[in-house]
């Protein structure tokens, strides 16, 4: 039987550490308690917020309606000549799955090693670092359809993958809840070796023919070196996405600051490093109120205790417009705001 409580604390349910009460909260551990759960036509007509790991959403407020923590777990894998095909519970910890997959050698998640999170956020948010995205692995995902009471599988075309995006947070946002992740990994690695500071790090360490346990052990060093960890200091890791630019405005902002940092993104676009500008800007190490951003780590905002989700929110804007203003590039925030 499923247990609603009532008037529930969510500040150990999201990573910033932010206090806010859910009017109404259920755990979910196996997806047949999604359809039980939906019978009730009160839910149905109830807002609600499906939670994983907390760690990709800042809430500014209380709750008013339902609060759906998804905890499915799971990992099951078949290997059919090179390729591996992984399905993973939508609750499992997504540094978890990329353990699991990387001790047995099964290669194309060790450079998303230590991205906070649960495995049914991943497809959401696209979750990549690194050079490497979840869609490069994404074959579907299994979903349960609030105004139906049914589940429905997402291909990878379906999902509408983008940077930092896919159909789940736009076009059908809140009416999906994904239960389990399907990957196809392969036998055979292909690394992404150039992105960040790999290459550099594999040779500080004297590494020249790595393996995928090497890959994972130096993107989660490097992460582990810049990002701070939500056990110590609340946060959501990277709070804002790195814009993505024409070649024509990347022109113009290179003409003004030519030692901006970019990369290639394709298609005639080009990506700025979002922690470069807002550094430029000086707020690396800023503090504000209970707030402020990480030493290491202008990208990231930070919670140094009893900070509300108003105050980052305010706090980012800032940042936002102090960006604009300097490089006339508008930031967008990563991470979800529940209002």
């Amino acid at each position: 039987m499923l247990q609603i409580q009532e008037n529930v604390s969510l500040k150990n349910f999201n990573t910033f550490g932010v206090e806010a009460n859910a009017k109404y909260f259920v755990e979910i551990n196996r997806r047949e308690e999604l359809a039980e759960l939906f019978l009730d036509p009160q839910w149905l007509q109830t807002k609600t917020l499906v939670l994983g790991g907390g760690s990709n959403l800042l809430l500014l407020n209380d709750f008013d309606g339902l609060v759906i923590r998804i905890n499915i777990r799971g990992i099951e894998h078949r290997i059919s000549h090179n390729d591996v095909f992984i399905e993973a519970g939508a609750g499992e910890v997504w540094n978890d799955l990329v353990n699991f997959c990387v001790v047995r050698g099964y290669a194309g998640l060790e450079n998303l090693s230590l991205i906070p999170g649960s495995v049914g956020a991943a497809p959401i948010q696209n979750i990549g670092a690194y050079g490497v995205e979840l869609q490069d692995v994404f074959r579907s995902c299994c979903t349960f359809e609030l105004a139906t009471g049914t589940f429905k599988t997402f291909t990878k075309e379906d999902c509408h993958f983008g940077y930092r995006e896919s159909i789940f947070k736009s076009d059908l946002k809140g009416q999906y809840i994904i239960v389990s992740v399907k990957l196809q990994l392969s036998l055979i690695p292909h690394f992404n070796l150039k992105y960040g500071a790999i290459e550099q790090e594999l040779a500080n360490r004297n590494v020249t023919t790595p393996t995928l346990k090497d890959i994972s052990q130096v993107v989660s060093h490097i992460r582990v070196s810049k990002l701070p960890d939500p056990s110590t200091i609340g946060n959501a890791g990277s709070f804002f996405k790195n814009p993505v630019i024409s070649n024509e405005e990347f022109t113009l902002v290179q003409s003004k600051f030519p030692e901006i940092v970019h990369y290639p993104a394709g298609d005639g676009l080009v990506k700025l490093a979002a922690g470069w500008l807002i550094e430029q800007c000086g707020w690396k190490g800023k503090v504000y109120g209970h707030t402020g951003t990480w030493k290491n780590q202008a990208l990231v905002l930070v919670n140094h205790g009893g900070a509300t989700g108003q105050e980052v929110y305010a706090f980012s804007s800032e940042i936002i417009d102090s960006v604009y203003a300097k490089f006339g590039v508008s930031l967008q925030r990563e991470v979800n705001i529940i209002s």
